[in-house]
């Protein structure tokens, strides 16, 4: 293997590692910024600095907009499945739950997506394979919420059922995303920035009913979170994204999910102190076999494939 290859490689190992630990650590700051700032104040902040970060880069890559105005229409619509509604879930759910426990439910997104993607995009259909996938991850949801310890208020069952709702939406999204938008010749930033700014309009236009609430005070740890969560959680990872998604495949760079609840664990847990109880861990392993059980991982082999060399 010649050294640019070698090299070529390597930035994309960094990047995958960027990208897990920038969707991980989302979850994070997203608990930090709720201790001044309000769930939709988060959001508000998420998407303006998203927004301004894939503006930068667009500009310095000259990327297209698309012209059509039903692509714009569509991608407000993205806008308010993959970003506004999901955004503001999460971090209302936040206000209750630990940022961990919040991280392992959107680890579901992927089994959402395709169960939606079979609904509305032609071609999409339940093979045995992700049937045992949906069940799985379905399992694990339910391991997660540990129905067993009673469900009542002092669980937080309403803030678990927010996060379900907010990975739902974004498997819709997807599925939508695909559907109306994907193959048309459009850049994948230049989707992402259309989308997101879309969102911080939306959010700001809406801020004097739905952010209205007075800040006191913003620390410096605060204002470093929501840059972050808004300049890499929301803008940049998805460039890193797509370049780990075009350099491996899809099926390879989907494994970003499996490494993103670890991360939102271990930085809950390390830095913030938070709670860790059996089941979650357990419920969450169940939804990522079920990511993988869907991609055909699970399945053996035929006598008659031939073994790789």
């Amino acid at each position: 293997m010649g050294t640019g290859s070698s090299k070529a490689q390597a930035t994309v190992v960094a990047q995958f590692a960027l990208l897990a630990l920038a969707w991980g650590s989302s979850f994070l700051f997203i608990k930090v910024g709720l201790r001044e700032l309000s769930p939709t104040q988060v959001t508000l902040a998420r998407m303006v600095f998203g927004a301004l970060a894939l503006g930068v880069l667009v500009a310095i890559t000259r990327r297209p907009l698309p012209r059509d105005p039903r692509i714009w229409g569509h991608l407000a619509v993205v806008s308010v499945l993959l970003c506004v509604v999901p955004f503001t879930l999460f971090a209302w759910a936040e206000q209750d739950i630990p940022s961990g426990l919040a991280s392992m439910y959107n680890a579901g997104t992927p089994l959402f997506a395709m169960a939606f993607a079979a609904l509305v995009v032609a071609g999409e259909r339940i093979t045995r394979d992700r049937f045992t996938g949906l069940c799985l991850g379905f399992a694990g949801v339910v391991v997660i919420i540990g129905p067993w310890r009673g469900l009542g208020a002092q669980h937080d069952l309403l803030a678990q059922a927010a996060c379900v709702g907010a990975t739902a939406c974004y498997g819709l999204a997807f599925a939508y995303l695909r559907r109306f938008v994907t193959g048309r010749g459009i850049p994948a930033t230049s989707v992402a920035f259309v989308q997101v700014l879309t969102g911080a309009l939306i959010m700001v236009l809406a801020a004097p009913w739905v952010a209205d609430q007075p800040v006191d005070r913003l620390s410096a740890p605060v204002v470093l979170s929501m840059v972050a969560l808004g300049a890499f959680g929301t803008g940049m990872a998805y460039v890193w994204n797509t370049a780990v998604v075009t350099a491996w495949g899809a099926a390879n760079g989907a494994a970003v999910t499996y490494l993103t609840p670890v991360v939102g664990v271990l930085l809950g847990v390390v830095l913030l102190g938070e709670p860790l109880v059996w089941n979650q861990p357990v419920g969450a392993a169940l939804v990522v076999l079920g990511i993988v059980a869907a991609h055909g991982r699970l399945t053996p082999r035929s006598a008659a494939e031939p073994a790789a060399r």
